[in-house]
């Protein structure tokens, strides 16, 4: 996904964006969850551990991905 297509999403939308890290020219990390803001410059993806906010130039790949699944019923105590 180009970084015309990330800003063409809407807010919301699930993703996972594969982005450098500042430590290592090879380093890179996900961030996987809901697009909560993106301009020209940065996007926000809202994690389970938090907002990781990414610069559009740090982006190597993106794309949507589905819903997560519903949680599992727990199993009673034996």
């Amino acid at each position: 996904m180009t970084p015309a297509e990330l800003r063409a999403l809407p807010l919301g939308t699930r993703v996972v964006v594969r982005y450098r890290l500042d430590d290592g020219e090879h380093a890179a990390t996900d961030a996987l969850g809901d697009l909560i803001t993106v301009d020209h410059d940065r996007c926000t993806v809202a994690t389970r551990r938090g907002d990781v906010v990414i610069a559009i130039a740090d982006i190597l790949m993106a794309k949507t991905v589905p819903p997560p699944p519903a949680p599992r019923p727990r199993r009673p105590a034996r």
